[in-house]
């Protein structure tokens, strides 16, 4: 069996590996790289296959709903087989009605828990874990008597902690090869850990309690464990929790109706007007249709913003400002914190403190600190540890054991 990393062996996002054995090919991820404006104007990592149809490339396996991972999946031939977990498959559907970033796909193999696909020589083995994505999964790969396992994203302090857990726990025996995501290695502070969804929860507990007004929480619409933590937040401070339809939209694609749905006592759903324009545009009334009877319109916002918390990205301050809603608001700001410093991001800035809205910070990483990627790592302690999804590879070596560092579009065998 033979590994090349086209894309991720120094830089977090745009992962794709392509793995060959006995003249097929299986491709892990195929990532847009976090620093490209769009999809289109990536160059294509060079799998034969990616540009025409090649029957050598058996598919692509889609380890979790986040653009890093899956964001050029588009951009090769139809035909083309992919593995997801189903609900990455209806995430992704879903949100191609309100965003470019989704899609649908004529031919795909599900992905399930510990459940083996055998494709071509490739026996193939999913573990769903915990992170920020939903319906995320590292994946064991045999072929030719070698077991490579690849750990996608991960992270053991979220609401699926216990799925990182049980893999350190049991790991999969006699793994030569460990691909292991290394995202916040060189970061500060993460040989202690990172706070739990639940810290998060009381940090926001308070945050809901001291705010007269509305409570703005701007985080990703699919990080779908921070929603379940910002309405146990809202629900325990006694306020509604607003949605957009988009987020609703995803949250009915995970098909699991033990999370937060539209149609949850204490849920209200709001339909920004760039989502509105989007709708109109594509015809989706549909879409619109499942949400009828749990609108809640910008007439009723300033009236309900002292019992609601409300989910918001600065696309939507046209739509809160001529709500007039903003008195004693302020803004949770749930997301990576590097994002704030950037160019794009200081006009919303400047809107926030013209109108006096306080900024809090209230977030945890989607990714393992440090002190878990070392029981990550004892886990595995027989193979030899392969960076990936790390800004500053070179860090490995310093924190494991059997480090192996290989290049972009460098082939190397088990």
């Amino acid at each position: 069996m033979k590994i090349c990393i086209r894309r991720g062996a120094k830089q977090i996002g745009g992962t794709c590996i392509e793995i060959e054995s006995q003249a097929s090919r299986l491709v892990l991820d195929i990532g847009q790289p976090l620093d490209s404006p769009d999809a289109e104007s990536v160059d294509m990592p060079g799998v034969d296959g990616f540009d025409k149809a090649d029957p050598s490339l058996l598919g692509i396996v889609l380890s979790h709903p986040h653009m890093d991972h899956y964001g050029l999946a588009f951009r090769v031939p139809p035909t083309t087989t992919f593995l997801m977990g189903a609900a990455t498959e209806r995430i992704l559907a879903a949100a191609a009605v309100f965003t470019p970033s989704g899609g649908t796909f004529s031919n795909v193999i599900h992905l399930a828990d510990r459940k083996p696909i055998v494709l071509g020589p490739f026996l193939i083995t999913p573990f769903l874990m915990d992170h920020s994505a939903y319906d995320s999964y590292a994946l064991l790969i045999e072929s030719d008597g070698k077991r490579l396992f690849y750990t996608g994203d991960l992270r053991g302090h979220g609401r699926k902690a216990s799925l990182f857990e049980r893999l350190v726990a049991n790991p999969p025996k006699d793994v030569h090869v460990l691909i292991m995501e290394g995202t916040t290695i060189a970061r500060a502070g993460t040989e202690e850990g990172f706070p739990t969804e639940a810290d998060i929860e009381d940090k926001l507990v308070g945050i809901f309690h001291d705010t007269k007004g509305l409570p703005l929480v701007w985080c990703s619409g699919q990080n779908i464990d921070r929603l379940v933590t910002v309405f146990r937040a809202a629900k325990r401070s006694n306020r509604q929790f607003i949605i957009d339809m988009y987020t609703a939209h995803i949250l009915k694609a995970t098909g699991n109706q033990h999370i937060p749905q539209a149609d949850w006592p204490g849920i209200r759903v709001f339909l920004p007007e760039f989502q509105k324009r989007r709708i109109k545009r594509d015809g989706a009334f549909d879409v619109a249709a499942l949400y009828r009877d749990f609108r809640i319109f910008p007439e009723k916002l300033a009236e309900a913003a002292g019992k609601s918390v409300m989910l918001f990205r600065p696309s939507m301050q046209i739509d809160v400002e001529s709500a007039a809603c903003l008195d004693g608001a302020c803004l949770v700001y749930s997301m990576w914190d590097g994002y704030l410093a950037e160019e794009k991001i200081k006009p919303f800035l400047a809107w926030l403190d013209e109108r006096g809205i306080p900024i809090h910070k209230c977030h945890t990483s989607g990714h393992a600190p440090l002190c878990d990627l070392k029981r990550l790592r004892n886990a595995f302690a027989g193979a030899v540890a392969v960076p990936v999804h790390c800004a500053e590879p070179e860090m490995f070596a310093k924190a494991f054991d059997r480090v192996e560092r290989h290049s972009d579009n460098e082939w190397w065998e088990i």
